[in-house]
């Protein structure tokens, strides 16, 4: 019995990666598109613009490509501006509306597939963080006892 109650788990596990590499990958993809050639800035280099959009998803991808759970939580603190960018776009910009609509939910779905892979993939391992109580109560008693 308890092999199909694995499956299941490993199955997320597996979904939620390829969920999140190609997210993550796509992200990229996108933003090189947007920024070189379907939007290009007219005042700024584009090339230069672009490098300048990519490298920030260039940090976790050596990670995420390894299947890194730590990788995968933290890379979701880059996407947040990838997030921020797109929905103040799909509000203010008429123009790159569309684009930005793309990139909300490119970055929508890739942030929970990062989530949902470090947090099961953790499990999966066996790390865990103890909880915020039992460690403030450790805490207490560390100082107590001085």
């Amino acid at each position: 019995m308890e092999s199909s109650d694995q499956a299941p788990s490993s199955m997320l596990v597996k979904t939620s990666r390829q969920v999140a590499l190609w997210g993550n990958l796509s992200l990229i993809a996108l933003v090189i598109l947007w920024h070189s050639f379907l939007s290009p800035h007219p005042h700024i280099n584009p090339y230069a613009l672009t490098i300048a959009w990519v490298i920030p998803l260039l940090f976790p991808l050596r990670g995420i490509l390894a299947g890194k759970p730590y990788t995968h939580a933290w890379a979701n603190f880059v996407l947040m501006f990838y997030f921020l960018h797109a929905l103040t776009l799909v509000y203010v910009d008429e123009g790159e509306r569309w684009l930005a609509a793309f990139e909300l939910l490119i970055t929508s779905i890739t942030f929970i597939g990062n989530g949902f892979y470090a947090r099961l993939k953790g499990k999966e391992l066996g790390l865990k963080l103890d909880r915020l109580s039992s460690v403030e109560k450790k805490e207490k008693e560390s100082y107590s006892n001085k």
